[in-house]
């Protein structure tokens, strides 16, 4: 018996084993699946992973090696991601409770107090999706979600699968000093330069840090950083966007309201600041979006438990908080039950376009 685990679901090379869900002869052969206007590489099977082609590479400048090496392309389909990444969800929220949906193909749980009943449900949970959806995952299990983050990316680097934190440190008990700082979640790479000049180049040597004097110099994010290394819970999903300086490839704003919440009006009102939110968020990374999702719950431990959410596909990508919040509330009415009480909504961006490959000439036009 102890704390409850904090389980970290990651959907493997997603939008590529989406495509092999419909494709199944694509299985086993390299993919890569390539943003708006087949203009980069978004997403890679593992295979291709192991030809050097890394994501973010224009097309046009490997298309001629990749094909001589074999390599699938396969235009996005944001519209058929974002389904099977719903259905995805609702089966694992199925088997653990407490779900956190953290972008469109990964989410983090909470285990049970028992940890043989939680490694059980993590192996069902992975086991269900697979089966049920064609979906591969990997799962890690760790007690804090920094430290969960770690352990999946160790269980990647071995082919995937389910793996534990405390597994991990006893096998390899200074696990943390073979890690980058710049690996660490969270820490971007204007951070990762100042911590250098620190002498702080690996994990372990932040976790070694004077808590107080890293809350002085940089901030009481990264000063849960540390606190996360050592194995205690505290980081909130929301610090993360303040404290990350990288790029992501999903923007999330979602919250649990203080009291439940029915009809349109309010709904909408929620659903409209969410957006705004996230667009906040897109803008400071400067990036596009070109689809906004929305989702909506009710409570799971009330009978008749609901978990709906819906798409939608923006003409062109847009950073603009009035369109993501008008096209976020447009996805309301078809999903409201009039009788039900939500306590939870959120609204996720993908599809998403760096500022500097996208080019609009009177809200038209694309050129990556």
């Amino acid at each position: 018996m102890g704390s409850r685990l904090f389980v970290l679901a990651d959907a493997d090379s997603f939008y590529a084993s989406c495509e092999r869900v419909f494709h199944p002869q694509l299985m086993h052969r390299p993919i890569v699946v390539l943003s708006n206007n087949d203009g980069c590489v978004v997403s890679r099977s593992r295979e291709a992973k192991q030809l050097g082609i890394s994501n973010g590479l224009p097309w046009f400048k490997i298309r001629a090696q990749a094909e001589h090496d074999g390599v699938i392309a396969r235009s996005s389909n944001y519209e058929l991601y974002a389904s099977l990444s719903r259905r995805m969800m609702r089966l694992m929220a199925s088997i653990l409770p407490d779900q956190e949906i953290y972008s469109i193909d990964e989410c983090f749980l909470r285990g049970f107090q028992d940890r043989q009943r939680t490694r059980i449900a993590c192996r069902l949970m992975r086991e269900t999706v697979l089966r049920g959806i064609g979906i591969p995952l990997t799962v890690a299990t760790a007690p804090t979600r920094t430290l969960a983050k770690i352990v999946s990316h160790y269980v990647k680097h071995q082919g995937g699968g389910i793996g534990d934190w405390d597994d991990l440190v006893s096998t390899t008990p200074d696990v943390l000093d073979h890690i980058e700082v710049s690996e660490v979640w969270g820490v971007g790479r204007r951070l990762t330069r100042r911590l250098q000049g620190m002498n702080i180049t690996t994990a372990g040597d932040l976790s070694r840090a004077d808590p107080s004097d890293i809350r002085h110099r940089f901030s009481v994010l990264l000063q849960r950083t540390v606190l996360e290394l050592r194995g205690i819970p505290s980081i909130e999903l929301d610090d993360f966007d303040a404290i990350s300086e990288s790029r992501k490839q999903q923007l999330m704003c979602s919250r649990m309201f203080g009291h439940p919440v029915t009809g349109l009006p309010d709904l909408s009102a929620a659903v409209s600041t969410y957006a705004q939110q996230a667009a906040i968020r897109l803008r400071k990374q400067r990036s596009l979006t070109g689809m906004v999702t929305v989702f909506i719950a009710t409570s799971p431990f009330n009978q008749g438990y609901q978990s709906r959410s819906s798409s939608v596909i923006l003409p062109d990508p847009s950073d603009d908080p009035l369109t993501i919040a008008k096209a976020a509330v447009a996805t309301l009415p078809h999903m409201i039950d009039p009788h039900a009480r939500y306590v939870r909504a959120g609204v996720m961006l993908t599809a998403l376009t760096s500022e500097t490959v996208f080019h609009t000439l009177e809200g038209k036009g694309c050129q990556t």
